[in-house]
């Protein structure tokens, strides 16, 4: 997708299993992933296709049943995947930072903001008042008032905007190459989400780090990132700039997920439109095309071979499909 020298973050034929009762279950498998230096990324897909497994893997948090089976993950041409406890921890909060999904439990509700955001610079040089100072500067940017004073407030005593607004403050303060938002809209109403986003876009132009962006909301996607990967049941099955994706969907299932945004929708209904069927089981992945049981264009070479990955509609833009071959796109 990019020259390798370009590209900040690459994943590789990544696969993660998790251990579970029933067997080992295939969260992902052999996703391919570019992140180029001071771009937006974002990882879109219905719940359980492997979008926040992916996400945490990034910065090596897989829970304790969750293992790497294969692949790489490139940060810079490091493997993180390779990487010690001690090494993902020197990684984390310096050259990786993360801002989960709820803000009413990222942070730490018995210490004080100001605690929080000093502990994180524990690397950095300079005493205890100039870490202060950068923190206020941190909160002032993410649009707190009264910053300084914010320091010795509990994170009960913000709202849920604000809270979101210190996790970002307290993700960018260390100034990491890449930060990985899993879903950090999604607890918030739709005008704090329309915020967020903004002010999302104006620390990346202004800090020039590198964003994976994890949503199910699509016109987020279409309004924050520059890219775009849609994930279905642990596979990547299409990607490319926003606009070729959004513009041209060439997989079934983009075409399907762009149908159900009601924001497409024109004709006042009661009834919005659905994707029929259910994500597969990961425990025994199905041979062939993993979309084939929900796919309307389904034929028989979608039963028994894999697809890989076609050219789509731009020179960056590819999609697991077998129709793009069929169709003399490939």
């Amino acid at each position: 997708m990019t020259e390798a020298a370009d590209s900040l973050l690459s994943v590789k034929n990544l696969s993660i299993d998790f251990g579970t009762p029933r067997g080992a279950l295939h969260a992902l498998r052999g996703v391919e992933l570019e992140v180029p230096k001071g771009r937006i990324m974002g990882l879109v897909g219905e719940s359980g296709c492997g979008k926040s497994t992916l996400a945490f893997s990034l910065a090596g948090l897989l829970p304790s049943n969750g293992r790497v089976a294969g692949g790489a993950i490139l940060l810079n041409g490091e493997d993180v995947t390779k990487m010690s406890e001690r090494e993902l921890r020197d990684i984390r909060g310096r050259r990786v930072s993360m801002i989960f999904q709820d803000p009413m439990t990222a942070l730490n509700p018995v210490a004080t903001i100001g605690r929080q955001m000093l502990d994180i610079q524990y690397r950095d040089a300079g005493g205890k008042a100039e870490k202060r100072r950068r923190a206020a500067e941190m909160l002032d940017r993410v649009g707190i008032p009264d910053a300084a004073a914010q320091l010795a407030a509990y994170p009960h005593q913000f709202s849920g905007g604000m809270r979101q607004r210190v996790c970002i403050a307290m993700a960018l303060l260390t100034k990491p190459d890449l930060l990985i938002a899993d879903e950090p809209t999604t607890a918030l109403d739709a005008t704090l989400e329309v915020q967020i986003i903004e002010l999302l876009r104006e620390l990346q132009q202004e800090m020039g780090c590198a964003i994976v962006f994890v949503s199910h909301h699509l016109g987020t996607v279409a309004e924050l990132c520059d890219d775009v990967t849609v994930m279905y049941a642990g596979e990547m099955v299409e990607r490319g700039t926003v606009r070729d994706v959004f513009h041209n969907p060439a997989h079934p299932y983009t075409q399907a997920l762009l149908e159900c945004d009601p924001a497409r929708i024109k004709d006042a209904t009661r009834q919005l439109p659905t994707i029929p069927g259910t994500l597969p089981d990961l425990v025994r992945v199905p041979p062939g095309c993993i979309f084939r049981n929900r796919c309307e264009h389904a034929w028989e070479r979608c039963a028994t071979e894999h697809p890989p990955h076609y050219a789509a509609s731009g020179p960056r833009h590819v999609a697991s499909c077998h129709l793009l071959d069929k169709e003399g796109t490939a």
